[in-house]
């Protein structure tokens, strides 16, 4: 039997509409129209490893799926679109809000937007031993630039968005993100009370070192790292340091392993290693897991967030990775490394359950 594995970070929507990839078909479909004819605007295309079938293969019922609809940065091109108004951001996001609600539709996917709609959902993939329902998505955004206000964030919340990170790459109208320097800016910490209000998580993943600590002394509510690893071993900005993780510890949160693999691997130069040249298997994956355990002295607060659709493919994935199916193999690699069933089992999925049964609206 698969063990139930939860997802904390997919760009879903962002995949669908602005790389134009149908997500209900097979992944060698998905593949073959990337290449016949070949499309040549990004390295990924034609390697992607995300589809619906292939989540349901890998039992990845559950998962964290965003909105990402980012403002210009320079540099930026197709299929990385970037929008040069926050008024375009927030159309372009609601389009991604509308996908998914056409993929409930088609009952493809549900959204878990409360504790005891995951209590029900649960409840029926049990009900099963090959799972065949709609999969499971609690709705986040990744960078908060689609957020004309802090003022606007109640209709986001109408629409089932329960989780912010308010930063991405460089700079958000709110806070400073990944490669840069810098806090909050004027309106952050009203955006982050007004989470705090409504009972929106609070995502630390992307923001930049200044703002994860005044985000954390601002904020008081639940707090994740949808897709982060360890900067101790692979020092970049980009990752956690060990003491970043244990104020995360402290305030219960739970880390996702994410499995980009420049972020595995601690001398990557970008345009010149490649995972091949590099040797960078799922293994490295667990040293990253297990460094969070090592320093927690449990097994309660990491799982995954693999980001595996994050703009790359298998160009820039584990090399024993061929779809996110292989998400199960990383469960085996555990056992190996002598981790208990029961451990693996809240690593797979039971830490990100406990917490969001606890930091999801009860209804």
């Amino acid at each position: 039997m698969t063990t139930l594995i939860v997802d904390a970070h997919l760009d879903l929507a962002w995949n669908a509409i602005d790389w134009n990839r149908d997500l209900t078909r097979s992944i060698t479909e998905v593949r073959k129209m990337e290449t016949e004819p070949a499309l040549a605007d990004h390295p990924a295309r034609g390697k992607n490893t995300v589809t619906f079938p292939e989540l349901r293969k890998g039992g990845i019922y559950v998962m964290i799926a965003t909105l990402l609809a980012r403002l210009f940065r320079p540099h930026s091109k197709p299929p990385f679109i970037r929008y040069s108004s926050m008024e375009m951001a927030h159309a372009a996001a609601r389009g991604q809000s509308e996908f998914y609600q056409v993929m409930e539709q088609k009952g493809i996917l549900k959204r878990i937007d409360h504790g005891t709609a995951l209590e029900s959902f649960l409840e029926n993939i049990a009900k099963e031993d090959n799972y065949s329902g709609p999969l499971g998505y609690i709705l986040s955004m990744e960078g908060a630039d689609p957020i004309l206000s802090p003022e606007d964030l109640r209709s986001w919340y109408d629409l089932g968005l329960r989780i912010i990170g308010p930063a991405h790459y460089g700079v958000s109208p709110y806070a400073h993100g990944t490669g840069t320097v810098g806090g909050l800016f004027e309106r952050g910490p009203i955006l982050l009370k007004e989470m705090e209000r409504l009972g929106i998580i609070l995502d630390i993943t992307h923001l930049s070192d200044q703002c994860f600590d005044e985000a954390l002394d601002i904020y008081s509510g639940p707090v994740l790292a949808s897709h982060h690893n360890c900067r101790t071993l692979v020092p970049d900005q980009r990752q956690l340091s060990d003491p970043q993780i244990k104020r995360l510890i402290a305030r219960k949160a739970v880390i996702g392993v994410a499995f980009d693999a420049w972020m595995l691997y601690p001398n990557w130069v970008r345009g010149e290693t490649t995972p091949q040249s590099a040797q960078v298997t799922l293994a490295k994956i667990v040293d990253h897991i297990d460094h969070i355990c090592q320093l927690s002295g449990n097994c309660d607060h990491v799982g995954i967030g693999s980001d595996l659709d994050g703009g790359f493919g298998k160009e820039q994935s584990p090399i024993d990775l061929e779809t996110i199916a292989d998400l199960q193999k990383v469960l085996v690699l555990l056992k190996e490394r002598g981790y208990s069933q029961e451990d693996v089992e809240k690593i797979a999925s039971r830490n990100w359950i406990r917490f969001f049964l606890r930091s999801l609206p009860k209804k």
